[in-house]
């Protein structure tokens, strides 16, 4: 595996296999990989000729009290995962090369990316993921692009800066990848103390709550999201959101008569969390 810095090096490395008809796969990362990131490196060797990660600690998604400084990072350890689970490229650029000095464009995504996470995070956060993955799917010129379902409303802001741009490059989400305990696997769960770790199951057993109440028969959404809340407040464990969408638009829904996503939110410690499930409609 090679790691290249520049957006010029990029382009060159790829323009032998792009010449020659060859797929090229990337994987988006901010770095301290685990396995629901392996998993994506090891779905784009199976799909693609070309695996390229990128891994670049996105500022512009951080706001001015969140974890940008403290956020894990180790790019050894990094490269070598990715590299056993199949990158050929690893893309690591400094800041100055994806916002070089007067960069002034920022990429806005109405609707999807107000609710949720952009409510709680505010408008900036979205701004700065659809306008990195924007230069990213410009550096890099991927046939796709491959995502994680953990962060469902992120991949939604991806897929519509996809079709409103007309960029040509395939987006797949792929199913969140969880500890045996059921935890959803994230770069943040590295914050959680041993006590946190126990209690951070609450927004697992949260989802499995929701769905069950619903194969229980209950079609109220309020009554659904109340039956989710339960187990997480019996860990002391008080969620920032627990909603029921629709999987597109991530607006609310009141009665469970189609797809829904059951998402959550909660801090658990220092660590903020995010998890979410899709309940799928008897059909």
């Amino acid at each position: 595996m090679r790691t290249v810095r520049s957006v010029a090096d990029l382009r060159a490395a790829l323009a032998g296999p792009r010449r020659d008809g060859r797929t090229i796969g990337l994987v988006p990362t901010m770095g301290a990989l685990h396995q629901g990131h392996l998993s994506l490196v090891r779905r784009a060797r199976a799909d693609t000729d070309v695996v390229v990660v990128s891994l670049f600690v996105n500022p512009a998604q951080f706001a001015p009290t969140e974890d940008l400084a403290a956020y894990p990072r180790d790019e050894a350890r990094d490269a070598e995962l990715a590299e056993k689970a199949g990158a050929d490229l690893l893309f690591a650029p400094p800041v100055d090369e994806v916002y070089p000095p007067g960069f002034a464009t920022t990429v806005r995504v109405g609707g999807v990316s107000e609710p949720l996470e952009g409510a709680q995070r505010g408008a900036s956060h979205f701004d700065g993921v659809a306008t990195v993955v924007t230069k990213l799917l410009n550096m890099a010129g991927p046939d796709v692009a491959y995502f994680g379902q953990k962060d469902a409303q992120q991949a939604a802001v991806v897929r519509r800066v996809v079709r409103d741009l007309d960029l040509p490059v395939r987006i797949e989400v792929c199913p969140t990848v969880r500890e045996p305990d059921g935890l959803a696997m994230s770069s943040r769960n590295a914050y959680l103390t041993a006590d946190e770790r126990a209690r951070a199951v609450a927004l697992k057993h949260a989802l499995d709550a929701a769905r069950a109440a619903v194969e229980q028969g209950e079609r109220d959404a309020a009554a659904v999201a109340s039956a989710a809340a339960a187990p997480m407040r019996a860990l002391d464990v008080e969620p920032e959101y627990l909603a029921l969408v629709d999987p597109e638009s991530f607006l609310p829904v009141d009665s469970i008569d189609r797809d829904v996503l059951v998402a959550v939110a909660a801090r658990v410690g220092k660590a903020r969390l995010i998890d979410n499930a899709t309940i799928r409609r008897a059909r």
